[in-house]
């Protein structure tokens, strides 16, 4: 009963968030509790210590150190944009992609890979978004066409021994990260492959779009030749007309107007080109600190942010402005971050996760024992979804491991098979990094969802297909 009431729990929560039923906010809220009401009342459940309730107030002081890391990033990199520090990188950028909208696309997943390097989504997708959503906008291209790429780079590349799921399978299994990571290397080389492959097809499809409008990112250049060293995306921009596409109707309904990243005015008064090299060290420095993890990093932007509005917005009165007028994504991103603490309480507290682990063992038959870590690679995928890597790594793996070992199947293979899903993971509502991500854009998640979930299997299919061909993990 316990293992219908976990699953339903996630077939009911998707199905509101693709069918637009309900915010995602209200979704990761309303759908956990309810059914923890029916666990609790039918007395199915298998609470651990803390108990439902302890266990959602646990999860939300637990995500309080992300919700504060992304409430002071999108003030940060909101007022970056704002006193023009992007714009020189913009202009590099319209260059480089000699004004062709597949070009584009395909450097979106460049760009999105290269600072996935350092091993944070959150900082990767701040910069990717920074630099490239006032191109998209004023070309008209879809704002979902940039998290869509972004993000699947990202979640390719989030395999790295120093990103979070290869450090956690290594140590939960007791395995070393080297000998975990290096022979899947080439799946990961596949899988980047693969996401510029995706990229090139989506950035045809814009180009038809934009053909069709008449529009050309030779518009684009134009319009930028004048922008002085330091402008940017400004707060307080127009709106951007998509043009009549009809096949893009919901992604003109979030497309920014407003907020944090809208236009290219080069004449608004939130320049600041004289203070281009302080803000561009100020960055620097934070940045360098973010990858030397010698302070916490919600404390980190906490003070870049103070500094970087006290010197640039010396005024209260301008400083108070600055905030404001990225209030809607800092509301819409700290919502969904603790909203998605409950969904975690309810998960864990009720006993879901372990009753829906435990029924997937059991599920397999046992003529498909030797098989054991091409299933636990397949089910990488919607477990890391619905779960946290915490959860998953910790709690689900050494299940599956234990299981698969009365077949043979040695501890660092099953590692391996777990980090494929990868991908599908960093497009989970309980991953801040990808909440942040549409938030900067102000994308729809259920638009990011319809295009972005399909791909990501199919980047950790072809990951885990490299891995099965080359012997790093048995089939059979």
């Amino acid at each position: 009963m316990l293992i219908f009431l976990g699953f339903s729990m996630i077939a009911v929560f998707m199905y509101l968030i693709l069918a637009k039923r309900l915010t995602p906010t209200l979704a990761l809220v309303l759908v956990p509790l309810s059914f923890a009401l029916v666990v609790t009342a039918t007395g199915v459940g298998q609470p651990g210590e803390d108990g439902v309730v302890d266990s959602i107030m646990s999860s939300i002081k637990d995500f309080a150190p992300t919700a504060t890391l992304l409430f002071f990033a999108i003030i940060f990199f909101g007022t970056m944009i704002d006193v023009g520090l992007f714009d020189p990188l913009i202009r590099f950028i319209l260059k480089a992609v000699r004004n062709d909208p597949v070009r584009l696309v395909v450097a979106t997943a460049v760009l999105a890979g290269v600072v996935s390097l350092d091993g944070d989504g959150s900082t990767t997708f701040i910069i990717t978004v920074s630099a490239l959503l006032p191109i998209y906008l004023k070309l008209g291209m879809s704002p979902v066409v940039l998290t869509v790429v972004a993000n699947l780079a990202n979640g390719v590349l989030n395999i790295l021994p120093w990103g979070g799921p290869t450090i956690r399978a290594a140590t939960v299994l007791k395995v070393s990260p080297s000998e975990l990571f290096n022979p899947m290397v080439p799946g990961m080389v596949a899988g980047i492959l693969t996401v510029v492959g995706l990229a090139y097809l989506l950035g045809r499809s814009e180009r038809k779009r934009l053909l069709a409008s008449g529009r050309t990112l030779s518009t684009v250049a134009s319009s930028m030749t004048k922008v002085p060293v330091g402008a940017g995306a400004g707060v307080g921009g127009g709106s951007v007309d998509l043009g009549p596409d009809d096949d893009r109707a919901d992604d003109r309904a979030d497309t920014p107007s407003n907020d944090l990243v809208s236009s290219l005015d080069p004449n608004r008064p939130t320049l600041r080109p004289k203070l281009i090299w302080f803000n561009l060290g100020l960055t620097v420095a934070l940045l360098t600190l973010l990858g030397l993890d010698v302070l916490p990093l919600s404390l980190v932007f906490i003070g870049a942010t103070a500094i970087a509005l006290v010197v640039n917005f010396p005024k209260p009165e301008e400083q108070l402005a600055s905030i404001k007028s990225h209030a809607t994504s800092i509301v819409t991103v700290v919502a969904m971050v603790f909203a998605a603490a409950v969904l975690v309480g309810v998960l864990s507290g009720t006993g879901m996760v372990s009753a829906m682990a435990n029924g997937i063992v059991a599920a397999v038959p046992p003529e498909l024992g030797p098989w054991f870590a091409v299933i636990t690679g397949v089910l990488s995928m919607p477990l890391t979804f619905f779960l946290t890597n915490d959860a998953f790594y910790f709690g689900i793996l050494p299940i599956l491991t234990e299981a698969a070992g009365h077949y043979g199947i040695a501890p660092v293979e099953m590692a391996r098979a777990s980090i494929v899903g990868q991908p599908v993971h960093m497009t989970s509502p309980l991953v801040p990094a990808m909440l942040l991500l549409i938030s900067l854009a102000r994308v729809n998640l259920a638009d990011h969802h319809k295009k972005v979930i399909w791909r990501a299997g199919v980047c950790s299919l072809v990951m885990l297909a490299v891995a099965i061909a080359l012997g790093v993990i048995p089939i059979g």
